[in-house]
């Protein structure tokens, strides 16, 4: 009836959507992208802008129609899970950074004051957000975005649509990362930690030397000062162990891929 029209057929309605939701996946799990300080909409244009990019590169690709909604559901949340696999990576690290936070914030005697992450819209300690807005900011000016992006096109090239599946290599290589986060939140801490350590020790040799003096009163701005004095001293250190960190997301990014294309 409608001749000239380019009305879309159900095979392409089929692959736009499970492209969308790859592309929903990984974006989910990015820094920013995925917290609560960009509106809905940005996401949505954002995610969409992209997939209409890559979708001329597999508009003809075929990809099986499930025969019911209930399989194509289950397919879409597979295409989603490929995405915040991938996504999963960067949250490592950036978890990595919020506990460090912690551990920063509990020595300086801090956990009394939380404020809202701008990036979740939670409850958070200090630290850990200015930690945290820290690696944002080196995520960005390192280009490592950029990875996730070319990462997406990669990602259909090598794992075509409706093909995930799971097996030991991908869990395993899940766990090793997760164990990454206490390894690589210890260094980020370690120098902070240190520091309080030594002056928490000086100041117990004082209050043996000096019964009278009021330890606890001087140890509370003392240790706020120390630890942002040694902040401040090693945040050259900081950048550097999240620059390697980030660094090694590629390949991360390219055993991900060898390991789904096994299974």
């Amino acid at each position: 009836m409608f001749p000239l029209l380019p009305f879309p057929t159900q095979r392409e309605v089929v692959t736009f959507t499970l492209l969308l939701c790859r592309v929903a996946g990984i974006f989910s799990a990015l820094p920013v992208f995925g917290g609560k300080a960009l509106t809905i909409r940005i996401k949505v244009v954002a995610v969409l802008m992209i997939t209409l990019v890559c979708f001329p590169l597999f508009r003809n690709v075929s990809v099986p129609i499930p025969g019911d909604i209930f399989g194509l559901a289950f397919v879409m949340l597979r295409e989603v899970a490929i995405g915040l696999l991938f996504g999963f990576i960067t949250q490592s690290i950036f978890a990595a950074v919020e506990f460090s936070g912690n551990i920063i914030g509990m020595q300086m005697g801090l956990t009394f004051s939380q404020i809202i992450d701008p990036t979740r819209g939670t409850q958070i300690q200090i630290m850990s957000v200015m930690q945290t807005l820290l690696a944002s900011l080196l995520f960005f000016a390192l280009n490592v975005h950029h990875i996730f992006l070319g990462a997406i096109v990669e990602s259909f090239r090598v794992l075509p649509l409706e093909s995930l599946r799971l097996n030991a290599g991908i869990i395993s290589f899940l766990v090793g990362i997760t164990g990454d986060v206490l390894a690589v939140g210890l260094r980020l801490a370690a120098p902070v930690m240190v520091s309080l350590l030594l002056a928490s020790v000086a100041l117990g040799i004082m209050a043996r030397a000096f019964p009278q003096m009021n330890v606890f009163m001087i140890s509370m701005p003392l240790n706020i000062g120390i630890g942002f004095i040694v902040l401040g001293a090693t945040l050259t250190i900081y950048f550097h162990i999240l620059e390697v960190s980030f660094g090694a997301m590629k390949t991360q990014i390219d055993t991900l891929f060898r390991l789904m294309a096994k299974g």
